[in-house]
């Protein structure tokens, strides 16, 4: 079994070295004591959720407290290239389980895209409720994949700001799932990726990407691709997309 994962604000890890007792306080030293019921001498890792990472015993604890004995301290590096995911917005959370997954596959960074034909719309006075539930599912998911580099949530955008965004960053291969896409990925003499330092998956939402939308997301820069012979649901095909990006270009050891 892997260790545990708590979250602790990154100041607490900067300057921590072998040997030290951490005292941490808050929500995480109450989840360690309180739900996952910690005893003395057992092993959990603190990470910072930019790459930190300390190897840690369980000391003492009560309530919303406790104290660790550091043993170790690594810094992972980021994934190369990083996968961004760009969500539709979909009903019954769909949406999250995409998110959530992705998580677990290692993305680097989650973009919520208000796309022309989701049902769920983001409305001014409750976008940061919103966005919070996006926040709260990718941090659940980062600690339950044991992730010391955590994802970043990119503001949400409509589908003008995803083609700006598209246009802003010419160094990410933006690749657009659609059905009507006539390059696979396994078409003979398709070079998808080369050295780009970052590889971004666009999925549409339950009534699929519009053609006018395609075409401004194609005008911006990215390139329709079909992922296999079916047809996924928003939740299925972004966790698809990351696996088989991950089998292709060998990240998986």
């Amino acid at each position: 079994m892997t260790n545990p994962v708590f979250h602790v604000p990154a100041e607490n890890l900067f300057r921590a070295h072998p040997g030290e007792v951490l005292d941490i306080a808050g929500p995480e030293a109450k989840h360690a004591v309180t739900v996952r019921r910690l005893r003395a001498g057992e092993a959990l890792d603190l990470v910072d959720g930019h790459g930190t990472r300390a190897v840690c015993t369980f000391d003492s604890g009560a309530k919303d407290r406790m104290s660790v004995t550091v043993h170790e301290i690594h810094h992972d590096a980021a994934q190369q290239p990083e996968f961004t995911l760009v969500q539709a917005l979909a009903k019954g959370d769909r949406d999250l389980q995409a998110a959530e997954a992705a998580t677990e596959l290692g993305v680097s960074r989650v973009i919520p895209w208000q796309a022309e034909r989701s049902i769920v719309r983001v409305h001014a006075d409750r976008a940061a409720k919103l966005m919070a539930k996006w926040d709260s599912t990718l941090a659940a998911a980062a600690k339950q994949s044991r992730r010391a580099r955590w994802p970043e949530r990119g503001d949400w955008v409509d589908t003008a700001g995803l083609a700006r965004l598209i246009a802003a960053e010419p160094e990410t291969l933006w690749l657009v799932l659609h059905e009507s896409a006539s390059a696979r990925w396994s078409t003979p003499g398709v070079t998808l990726w080369g050295d780009r330092s970052r590889i971004a998956v666009i999925v549409g939402p339950e009534g699929g990407i519009g053609d006018g939308e395609l075409e401004a997301l194609c005008a911006a820069g990215a390139q329709p691709m079909r992922l296999g012979t079916t047809v996924m649901r928003s939740s299925t095909a972004g966790p698809a997309a990351l696996a088989a990006l991950h089998a292709v270009l060998g990240l998986w050891d």
